[in-house]
């Protein structure tokens, strides 16, 4: 938890403190007659990166658990080589080749970066869920079953809860590869940290590439240091228990 509080105010620091550091990068850069990225503020950047991976996060992780739930199920047991399938080929296909498919029937801004960086994060979660789920003891289910608790009751009361810590780290795995993805969206229109990066690349200004850099770098380093502790803490609870 200490960890987590401390990366978060490096990157709050980082993020508000950029645009006063000008003589910084003048030094490292002497070249360059513009060392900071002042198109837009580096806080609505961060904003607008995150509202994207929140809203493509929830979208993976709604589907990914609802999805791995069915298939574990009697009814769906039947469809979780296609839903591997499905998420598997999401991954391996390059998100830019999702945005240059979606632009056209979306446009250009956020929407199709949410919908490339859902399809792309699905499947650590459908994989961990069905994994944490598979992995619960029989012996509790038997037990549960055994106290009159329905199919429903079971999932909720007993499975989902021993599953809980793979199914974080699924999301968990998801989220932070969407940070860094997210930066992409940019080639779209989308608001994110990743504007200082691709105009520095095609203004051949390492300066601009390594501000939005780093600060991607702090907000996928600091949100995966806040789900250890997450875990960490869910841990203590089922302990505790």
């Amino acid at each position: 938890m200490i960890a987590f509080g401390v990366l978060l105010a490096f990157l709050l620091i980082a993020t508000f403190g950029l645009g006063h550091t000008g003589p910084l990068f003048a030094a490292l850069f002497p070249g360059l007659d513009n060392p900071v990225y002042r198109q837009d503020g580096f806080p609505a950047l961060l904003l607008g990166h995150v509202e994207i991976v929140a809203a493509a996060s929830s979208a993976a992780i709604i589907l990914g658990v609802a999805a791995g739930i069915a298939v574990t199920r009697p009814f769906g047991r039947e469809f979780r080589g296609l839903l591997e399938t499905v998420a598997a080929t999401g991954q391996a296909f390059p998100p830019v080749a999702v945005l240059a498919l979606a632009v056209p029937a979306m446009g250009f801004g956020a929407e199709p970066a949410i919908a490339a960086l859902a399809l792309y994060g699905l499947l650590p979660v459908v994989q961990n869920t069905i994994a944490g789920l598979e992995n619960t003891p029989p012996d509790a289910r038997i037990a549960a079953a055994g106290m009159g608790m329905t199919p429903a009751q079971i999932l909720f009361r007993v499975e989902l809860p021993l599953a809980a810590p793979v199914i974080l780290t699924g999301i968990r795995l998801s989220v932070v590869i969407g940070i860094g993805t997210a930066a992409i969206a940019s080639t779209v229109g989308a608001r994110t940290l990743g504007l200082p990066i691709i105009v520095g690349l095609n203004g051949s200004n390492t300066a601009y590439v390594l501000q939005g850099a780093l600060l991607v770098a702090l907000l996928a380093v600091t949100l995966d240091q806040g789900f250890d502790a997450l875990s960490n803490g869910l841990t203590r609870w089922r302990r505790a228990s």
